[in-house]
């Protein structure tokens, strides 16, 4: 059988373009390792209609919406090969199984890839966060801390003070400017300059003097990496993004190579669901509209 698309990865990104090409009653593969980049999190904010609930629940719902489609199969794998072939593209997974489409969408979105302070990883999702519109709210105008991994906490820093009081610990990643420290005074923003020697109790950081700062959560900067071979093996082009490359993409979503199609975090510089959500509907529009057109 050749699939009219066949979509890599089946978490909010590649269900909502799922979605689109079902109710286009094409022929969908959806091939997923089960690994979505926010299953830490124990609750999704900002999402219309959804906010507050578990990121799996939302996840699982759509899965089975997207199933009712008579069009739609699922195959629960990771993909580990993709190429051009007679039919359009060929994925392989991980069990050896061959799948061919016409169209390809990758939406297998990144890994995060935290800065090695201990006790920051189990607190990941939970009280350390990357996305203030996400999780900042929930903090109750308590303390925060930004954990600068990359030039990126600067940015944060800037946000945060509408959340709660901020301190910004550089941990020697970066120091501001002179520009960059009256932008900080202005916004009300703690610098601290000590090492950040772990992160223990609810979020609280404890300083290579002994210091302990107790806060209501700590955001952070991840540095990220693709999270699927797939779109190097195709030969997709990147683009830089502030803490790591994604995939870059035409406005219809297409990649540098004709057929393939990108979407959610591994396409877009921002982890959110509902972006992520509204990207795979437009990628799975345009990708229904290439097998029209073209």
């Amino acid at each position: 059988m050749v699939y009219d698309v066949v979509i890599v990865g089946g978490s909010y990104a590649g269900l909502s373009a799922g979605l689109q090409l079902a109710r286009g009653r094409r022929k969908v593969l959806v091939i997923d390792a089960g690994l979505r980049r926010n299953r830490f999190a124990q609750h999704s904010h900002g999402f219309l209609g959804q906010d507050g609930r578990a990121p799996g629940d939302i996840a699982a719902q759509a899965r089975a919406q997207l199933l009712a489609y008579p069009t739609v199969e699922w195959v629960d794998q990771s993909a580990v090969k993709a190429g051009q072939c007679a039919e359009g593209f060929a994925v392989v997974t991980a069990d050896e199984q061959r799948f061919a489409a016409r169209r390809l969408i990758i939406a297998t979105g990144m890994v995060d890839v935290l800065p090695e302070i201990p006790g920051l990883a189990e607190r990941w999702g939970k009280h350390v966060f990357h996305c203030p519109y996400c999780h900042g709210y929930e903090l109750d105008g308590g303390p925060i801390g930004v954990l600068a991994a990359t030039q990126v906490a600067l940015h944060q820093a800037l946000m945060l003070p509408d959340w709660g009081p901020t301190t910004l610990f550089l941990n020697g990643v970066f120091e501001p400017d002179a520009e960059q420290l009256a932008s900080l005074e202005k916004r009300g923003v703690t610098l601290e300059r000590e090492r950040v020697v772990s992160i223990s109790g609810h979020a609280n950081i404890t300083l290579a003097s002994g210091r302990v700062v107790e806060l209501a959560g700590v955001f952070t900067q991840p540095h990220m990496h693709m999270a699927s071979p797939l779109p190097v093996q195709l030969g997709c082009e990147f683009e830089a993004g502030p803490m790591g490359d994604f995939i870059k993409v035409n406005a219809t979503r297409e990649t540098s190579v004709p057929g393939v199609f990108a979407c959610g975090d591994a396409a877009v510089a921002a982890g959110n669901v509902a972006i992520a959500v509204g990207d795979g509907a437009r990628t799975g529009s345009a990708a229904h509209q290439s097998l029209i057109f073209r």
